[in-house]
């Protein structure tokens, strides 16, 4: 970076150069609060189901008997509550918020759950979302979560950024899918991880394919998956290729995303169950 142009707000900035000062603190969870593992779900770009992934690795740990809590940092874009089928409504906790309750007890905060009307945009420069992203992050009442999944914006910009500087994110997980150009700007999203020192869980493919309801055959709609030599290159490990299936499809739009069983979701839970253990650490 040119020292030249520096706004000497560090806050603001991902590069590391000789005019940074120290890091600033994370923002602190409410009182009574607790966190132990943070994973980032990110994406280059939009489009990829980044937010399906998040809702399915999240049903995934519960079901695995996890205390799990979702934190939707897509604050222009919120689609997290309609897969859960939760309405708006917050309850207050004292000073913080509660967060929604999903049928089988996962943990959700989205400015979704704020709104009159979950189609109402939200119109708001980048340092109120950020604000909101804290927001959601130090005053909510995050009740003994083991393991919580931040749906990050596309995007290496304000959102994730604050995320990265403001909340103590343990690993991050890469989502993606089969076509070339894509891989170009997960890369993007690797390095920005690598730049402010965030670990990288792994990578997940999704709509890698579709399986032919008649003979089963796997057709790679999107031509020959690159996932694993995209992963290979970038020295992370490929969680899972996730299949384009009607079925979540119709369980999202339902709400109802907890009822869906896929085994490569629950393999990457594993993964992330061994990677991260979950410690007598809380944040």
């Amino acid at each position: 970076m040119d020292e030249s142009n520096c706004t000497h707000d560090c806050s603001t900035c991902g590069a590391d150069c000789s005019s940074r000062k120290s890091e600033p603190a994370f923002t602190p969870l409410g009182d009574g609060a607790s966190v132990k593992k943070v994973i980032g779900v990110v994406s280059g770009k939009g489009g990829v189901g980044k937010s399906l992934v998040t809702s399915l690795l999240a049903t995934a740990m519960r079901r695995r008997d996890y205390n799990v809590g979702i934190l939707d940092a897509d604050v222009t874009g919120p689609s997290i509550p309609r897969s859960f089928g939760l309405s708006a409504g917050i309850d207050p906790a004292g000073e913080l918020m509660l967060p929604k309750k999903t049928v089988t007890g996962i943990d959700v905060i989205s400015v979704n759950l704020l709104l009159e009307n979950e189609t109402d945009p939200v119109v708001w420069r980048g340092p109120v979302i950020s604000g909101v992203v804290n927001q959601f992050w130090g005053q909510v009442f995050w009740n003994d979560v083991d393991y919580m999944f931040i749906d990050m914006p596309p995007g290496t910009g304000d959102v994730p950024l604050t995320v990265f500087q403001s909340i103590p994110v343990d690993g991050i997980i890469v989502v993606t899918t089969p076509q070339e150009l894509v891989s170009m700007i997960v890369e993007k999203a690797v390095n920005m991880a690598s730049l402010m020192n965030v670990p990288i869980i792994g990578m997940i493919e999704n709509m890698s394919y579709v399986t032919c309801p008649d003979c089963g055959r796997k057709i790679e709609v999107f031509g020959p998956s690159r996932a694993e030599d995209v992963a290979s290159k970038l020295g992370v490990p490929l969680l899972a290729r996730l299949p384009m299936d009607l079925t979540v499809a119709s369980l999202c739009d339902r709400g109802v995303i907890e009822l869906y069983e896929n085994e490569y979701i629950d393999k990457a839970a594993l993964e992330i169950e061994k990677i991260l253990p979950v410690g007598t650490t809380e944040q």
